[in-house]
C-alpha cells in the first residue's frame, strides 16, 4: 500500500526545532516530501542564503523521516503542488494573516484542485529564521563564501544591484538598507570599491596613485563588518608583470570579482571621454592581462570582467564588440560596457548585440551618465549587474559641506540638528557600542 504524500516547504538556510517539528508532525500523515527553495526563489523576496541549494540539500536529506528532497523553483507552493499532487501540505499557522496571506490562498486553490489537505501547525514561538540569518551574518563570513555570493547572485537573480562603498561605515549602510516592495524586501547584492572614491577621500587625484596596499586595507576593514561580495575596481591594472601577483593579493582578501578598463597610460577618468588624451590598450594586450589572471586565480569563482573603452573614446561598436570577443575568448568573465551619453541608446544596442553572441556571459552597466535608465530596463535589455559607482561618496560631500558652512553662520549646532543622525541611532548602528 502506497504511503500518502505529506508535502512541507523550506527555505533551510537556519536549520531550527520548528523545522524538525514539522516534519515530525508530518510524518504522522505519510511520507515527507521536502520543497526546498532554490536560491533563485528566496533572491525573489529577500537576501540569498548564506548556504548553497546544494548544501541545503545534503542537511535535510540526512534528516530522519525525509523521503525525499525536491526544488522548490517560486516563492509560490502552488506550482510544485500541482506537480506532485501531495495528500496533506504541512505549514506552521503564522501565515494566516500579514505579507503571506496570498501565498496560502494561492497553495489552499491549488490542494483543492487535487483534492489535498493544508494542516497549519502552531507556530513554534521565540524563532525566527530571519533572525538567526541575521546572527549568522554578524558572526561574518569566510572570504570563500564571499567570493562564491557574486556567482550565486547572478545565476540568481534577473539583476543583481551593487553600491560603491568608500568606508566601513558606508558598507554597514550598505549591507543593512532595504526597502519593502510588493514582493517582499529589496535590498543591495553587494559593493563596489571605486578607485575614484578611495583616491578621493584621501584628496589625492584618481589616476592610480593610490597603492594596491592602501586600498586592500580599506577593503579588509569593510570586510570585517560586513558579510556581502565585492567587487573592486583597479582601473588598467598596471603593468603585466606586477598585475599577475597583485591579482593574487585581491583573491585572497576575498574580493568577488575585479573590473579591468582596457586603456593604457596614465589613468583619466572615462567620463572626460576625447576631452582629454586617452588611450585604448591594444587587444592582443590586454587579453594577454586577463589570461594572465586567470591562469593564476586559485578559487573558480573568482571573477575578471573586462571593460570596454570604445565608446567612451568614440571608436564605434565594431570595435566593442570585437574587443568583447577577444576577451571572453582570452577568459574574461563578465564584459562591461562603459558610455559616457545621457542615455542609454548605445549601451543597449551593444548589449543587443552582444546577447546575439553571448547567450550567457554576464553583462554589466555603470548608468552614471545615463541615471534616468531604470533597473527594470536594464533587465529587458540583457544587463546582469549594475553599479552605482560613487554615489554614497558623493552623497556625503553636500552633507557634510552644508553642516560646516551651517555651524559657522549660526555660531553653534541648534539650526542643523534634523538634519543629523542622533547620537543614540549611531550607538544602535554599530554592535557593541553600546
Amino acid at each position: 500500500m502506497n504511503r500518502k504524500k505529506v508535502y512541507i516547504a523550506l527555505s533551510a538556510d537556519s536549520l531550527h526545532h520548528a523545522h524538525i517539528n514539522l516534519i515530525k508532525k508530518g510524518l504522522n500523515y505519510g511520507e515527507i516530501i521536502i520543497g526546498l527553495l532554490t536560491d533563485k526563489a528566496i533572491a525573489s523576496r529577500k537576501r540569498i542564503p548564506l548556504l548553497s541549494f546544494g548544501e541545503r540539500k545534503i542537511i535535510l536529506e540526512n534528516i530522519k523521516g525525509v523521503a525525499k528532497v525536491i526544488p522548490q523553483n517560486e516563492w509560490d507552493y502552488s506550482v510544485n503542488i500541482l506537480k506532485i499532487k501531495p495528500d496533506f501540505m504541512i505549514h506552521g499557522d503564522d501565515w494566516t494573516k500579514g505579507p503571506e496571506l496570498n501565498l496560502r490562498n494561492r497553495a489552499l486553490k491549488a490542494l483543492k484542485k487535487i483534492g489535498g489537505k493544508l494542516i497549519e501547525i502552531p507556530y513554534t514561538t521565540g524563532i525566527s529564521s530571519t533572525a538567526l540569518a541575521e546572527a549568522q551574518t554578524r558572526l561574518g563570513i569566510t572570504s570563500d563564501l564571499r567570493i562564491k555570493s557574486l556567482k550565486r547572485s547572478l545565476s540568481s537573480k534577473p539583476l543583481s544591484v551593487f553600491i560603491e562603498t568608500h568606508s566601513p561605515i558606508s558598507a554597514i549602510i550598505a549591507e543593512k538598507v532595504r526597502v519593502k516592495t510588493k514582493t517582499g524586501f529589496k535590498q543591495y547584492d553587494g559593493f563596489w570599491s571605486s578607485s575614484l572614491t578611495d583616491s578621493t577621500k584621501l584628496g589625492m587625484p584618481d589616476n592610480e596613485v593610490l597603492n594596491l596596499s592602501e586600498r586592500l586595507e580599506n577593503i579588509s576593514k569593510i570586510f570585517e563588518v560586513t558579510t556581502k561580495p565585492l567587487i573592486m575596481d583597479i582601473d588598467t591594472g598596471g603593468q603585466l608583470e606586477h598585475l599577475k601577483i597583485n591579482a593574487k593579493s585581491i583573491e585572497r582578501a576575498g574580493v568577488s570579482a575585479i573590473i579591468m578598463e582596457d586603456k593604457t597610460g596614465l589613468k583619466k577618468n572615462s567620463l572626460f571621454g576625447t576631452s582629454v588624451l586617452q588611450t585604448q590598450e591594444k587587444i592582443k594586450k590586454f587579453s594577454e592581462k586577463i589570461e594572465t589572471i586567470k591562469l593564476n586565480q586559485v578559487s573558480e569563482d573568482f571573477m575578471v570582467i573586462a571593460r570596454i573603452e570604445s565608446l567612451i573614446l568614440e571608436k564605434g561598436m565594431n570595435d566593442a564588440l570585437k574587443r568583447a570577443k577577444n576577451y571572453v575568448a582570452h577568459g574574461a568573465d563578465g564584459i562591461m560596457i562603459h558610455s559616457k551619453e545621457k542615455k542609454p541608446k548605445e549601451v543597449f544596442a551593444f548589449s543587443k548585440k552582444f546577447r546575439k553572441i553571448f547567450k550567457n556571459v554576464p553583462l554589466i552597466c555603470v548608468p552614471t551618465s545615463y541615471n534616468s535608465v531604470k533597473e527594470i530596463e536594464l533587465i529587458k535589455n540583457n544587463f546582469n549587474l549594475v553599479i552605482y559607482a560613487n554615489h554614497l561618496f558623493r552623497a556625503s560631500y553636500p552633507a557634510m559641506f552644508k553642516t560646516a558652512q551651517k555651524i559657522l553662520k549660526f555660531g553653534r549646532t541648534k539650526e542643523i540638528d534634523n538634519s543629523l543622525i542622533s547620537i543614540k541611532k549611531i550607538l544602535e548602528l554599530i554592535p557593541g557600542t553600546k
